[in-house]
């Protein structure tokens, strides 16, 4: 399927805010392990805009484009599929994990904060890191 030209911009911005958010998270995580508070919180907050842009940014394409047929073939398949499939699980998962997290830690219930962002960060990186890959495959590898 080719994507109409006013649209062939999205995938670019989608993938690049999933790319930051994934960036962001790891900057968070590791200002919040030297003791940054203020810092992990800034950090952190401009990971969730971020990812909350990618999300009305995705919606947006594909209400308009619809769905992207992948185009490589052999191996390529169950590969791009196997990532495609646990990246829109957890992408469903991490939404009510990142909202609980961020709840936790608005309201100073850090311990039970960081009881849950540990689940919560390595799913939301992973969501965000494979959104990337997801791209590529699709829109670079095996495009026709």
């Amino acid at each position: 399927m080719q994507v109409p030209e006013q649209y062939a911009i999205f995938p670019v911005i989608n993938a690049t805010l999933n790319g930051t958010s994934a960036v962001l998270l790891l900057v968070g995580r590791n200002f919040i392990k030297r003791g940054r508070m203020a810092a992990h919180r800034a950090v952190m907050l401009a990971a969730l805009v971020t990812s909350s842009l990618f999300l009305i940014s995705y919606l947006y394409y594909h209400a308009h484009v619809g769905s992207v047929r992948f185009q490589g073939q052999g191996w390529s398949r169950p590969l791009y599929f196997s990532i495609l499939i646990s990246h829109t699980i957890l992408a469903a998962v991490i939404v009510p994990l990142v909202i609980i997290t961020l709840s936790r830690a608005l309201r100073e219930r850090f311990d039970r904060h960081r009881a849950i962002a540990r689940w919560t960060f390595p799913l939301w990186l992973y969501v965000s890191v494979t959104g990337v890959v997801i791209y590529f495959m699709l829109y670079h590898l095996f495009a026709s």
